[in-house]
Formats: structure tokens, C-alpha cells, sequence
């Protein structure tokens, strides 16, 4: 049965920070975000979070999911749900309201393809972000800074890594995001000791400097632990 309402209401949609983890880019490593040029009016031209209106058959989660893969083509990601964001000129065309995403990828298991309403979609480093179109710039940096909490309370890092990774990458991924320098002993005792890396019979291949040995995240036993009481902290 259809209704209608007497009374103006506000539209929704969604919004996604989708941050990348570049291993490869230097020393240091890189922290990206994902963005998409816009291709339509409002801001035409201009970069934005991917994202769009949620459509009257779908949650929330489906619509978000929905537009990465549109827009980026990007799909089976961690994804999770932020903040709500309803400032009321946040968008020239009307009254809208948006619940915002942050998500994490690994770089080299999804590539991007712009589609649906995007020109471009490109990844930035963080630290040199075009600006940014509606209040995604906020949102961007309310994102940012949820990574930067959780990531000492939770194995969500592992999201950005490649499935098989060394120590050092974990360490630069660790120091990039929390834009601080860990002590390299420390590190390597804490992560070990809570025993859901799994050694690997493998080293790294092609690398100029002598090769690591790699590892793996044991996300079922570290499922195991969290249920009896493990807290991750590092």
C-alpha cells in the first residue's frame, strides 16, 4: 500500500571513505583514499568520497556496496558504518541527509573502473587530497580519524595488507596511519605475542635488500580468542 506524506522530508544517501594501503611506495609507505570525479552537476568535474542515494528496495550496507561497485567497480570489501552527516547546505540541490562509510582494500586485489555517474576514479595520498566536493572533506576526516582509534584495539590493519605480508610492511602500515614512529622491538613483540600471525614457509621475491619472511593474519583464531575474552592492543 503506497502513501503520501503532506509535510517536505529530507533525502538519503550514502557516503564512502575507502582507504588503500600502498606497501610498494617508498620507505615510509603511503595511505590512500579513494575518490571519484564527478560527472554530473552538482560539482561537476570536481572529486568526490563515492556514494549516492539510497534507492527505496535497499539498506543501507546494500546501497553503499551498490555504489563502489558502480562507481569503481570495487566490491567484497570491509566495510563498515561511520557517521551521519546532516548539515543542512551540505548539498545545493536539496535536503539531504547522508550516513557515511569507511572502508578498507587491498590495493592489489582490487582494481578500479570508473562507471555510472564517475568520470574518474582515481587513489590519493592522503597527506595531498584535491579538495573535495559537498562536506566530504568533514567526513574524510572523521573517517580518518576512526582508522587512527581502532586500528590499536582491533586487527583491521590486516585489511590493507596483502594476504601475505613481512613484519616491516606491518610496522610502516602501523606508523603511517597512527603518523607516528613505533619502536621496531616493541612492535615485533607485541604483534607476536598475540599469536594470531602465522609464519610462513615463504620469503619475499624480487627485492633488492635481503628478503623477509612473509606471514599470515589467522583471522579464524583470532575469532576464537575474541570470543574468550581476547582483546587485540597494540
Amino acid at each position: 500500500m503506497s502513501h503520501t506524506y503532506d509535510y517536505p522530508r529530507p533525502a538519503l544517501t550514502v557516503d564512502c571513505a575507502v582507504f588503500g594501503f600502498d606497501s610498494q611506495g617508498g620507505d615510509e609507505g603511503s595511505l590512500k583514499l579513494l575518490l571519484i570525479q564527478r560527472k554530473l552537476p552538482p560539482f561537476e568535474g570536481q572529486w568526490a568520497l563515492p556514494g549516492g542515494f539510497v534507492e527505496m528496495n535497499e539498506t543501507l550496507d546494500e546501497a553503499a556496496r551498490r555504489e563502489l561497485l558502480e562507481e569503481t567497480g570495487v566490491e567484497d570489501i570491509f566495510l563498515e558504518q561511520l557517521y551521519t552527516f546532516s548539515g543542512l547546505d551540505r548539498d545545493p540541490r536539496e535536503r539531504i541527509v547522508s550516513v557515511a562509510y569507511y572502508a578498507l582494500i587491498n590495493l592489489e586485489e582490487h582494481p578500479l573502473q570508473a562507471a555510472s555517474d564517475a568520470e574518474d576514479a582515481q587513489w590519493f595520498a592522503v597527506r595531498a587530497l584535491p579538495p573535495l566536493a559537498f562536506d566530504h572533506a568533514e567526513i574524510f576526516q572523521v573517517a580518518i580519524a576512526r582508522l587512527q582509534g581502532k586500528l590499536s584495539y582491533e586487527p583491521i590493519g590486516f585489511e590493507l595488507l596483502p594476504q601475505k605480508f613481512t613484519l616491516t610492511q606491518l610496522q610502516q602500515l602501523y606508523e603511517t596511519v597512527l603518523e607516528k614512529t613505533l619502536d621496531k622491538r616493541n612492535f615485533r613483540k607485541k604483534i607476536l605475542k598475540t599469536d594470531c600471525l602465522i609464519p610462513l614457509a615463504e620469503k619475499q621475491q624480487n627485492v633488492r635488500h635481503r628478503a623477509a619472511q612473509l606471514y599470515q593474519f589467522d583471522q579464524e583464531k583470532y575469532q576464537t580468542l575474541k570470543q574468550a575474552g581476547f582483546l587485540f592492543e597494540l
